[in-house]
C-alpha cells in the first residue's frame, strides 16, 4: 500500500468532529467579529457567502441565507431573491478571480441527499477547469486541493470589491 502524507489536513478533521455538534457554522460565520476567520468572502443583510473548509475544488463556496431556514419554502421572496443575485455575483466573482471552465451548482436537500448541515440552506458553487480530475480520486480515493483556503480567499475578495461589496 501507498502512503500519501497530507500531514495539513489534520487540522479539518479534528475541526469537523468538533463542528457536528457546535452551533451552525453558516450562523456563527454571519455573526462572526472576525469574517475571514471563518472564510467569509462577502455578505448581504440577507444572504452570506462562505468558503466550503472541506472543498471539492479550489473556490468551492456556500452561498446560503443569512436566517437559519432548512429549505426553499422556508424563505420570504426577498429572502430567496436576494440569494439568487448572491449566488449571480459569487460565480461572477469566482469567473474572474480564478478562469474556471465551468461550474458545479448545486443544493443537498437532506441527509440522504448528501446535506452535512440539514438545518441551514445553502447552495454549493465549484468551479470546474478541463482535467481537474486526475489518477488521485480514482486510484486512492483522494482528492488534491492545489490551493490554501486562505491564498484562495485573498484572491476572491479582490473582486468582491469591484462588485461593491465588502
Amino acid at each position: 500500500m501507498d502512503i500519501l502524507w497530507a500531514p495539513w489536513r489534520m487540522k479539518y478533521i479534528e475541526y469537523a468532529k468538533i463542528e457536528k455538534d457546535a452551533e451552525c457554522f453558516i450562523c456563527k460565520a454571519f455573526t462572526a467579529p472576525n469574517p475571514d476567520e471563518h472564510f467569509v468572502l462577502f455578505k448581504t443583510s440577507r444572504a452570506i457567502v462562505v468558503m466550503n473548509k472541506y472543498p471539492y475544488n479550489t473556490g468551492h463556496l456556500l452561498v446560503a441565507p443569512a436566517r437559519h431556514a432548512p429549505d426553499f419554502s422556508s424563505l420570504t421572496k426577498d429572502e430567496l431573491h436576494e440569494l439568487v443575485e448572491v449566488l449571480r455575483e459569487s460565480v461572477e466573482i469566482l469567473k474572474r478571480a480564478l478562469d474556471p471552465d465551468g461550474f458545479n451548482i448545486g443544493v443537498n436537500l437532506g441527509r440522504v441527499a448528501g446535506a452535512g448541515l440539514e438545518s441551514h440552506l445553502h447552495i454549493h458553487v465549484v468551479p470546474r477547469w478541463l482535467g481537474d480530475t486526475n489518477f488521485m480520486p480514482v486510484i486512492s480515493n483522494t482528492k488534491v486541493i492545489p490551493e490554501s483556503l486562505q491564498d484562495t480567499l485573498i484572491k476572491l475578495k479582490k473582486y468582491v470589491n469591484y462588485l461593491n461589496r465588502t
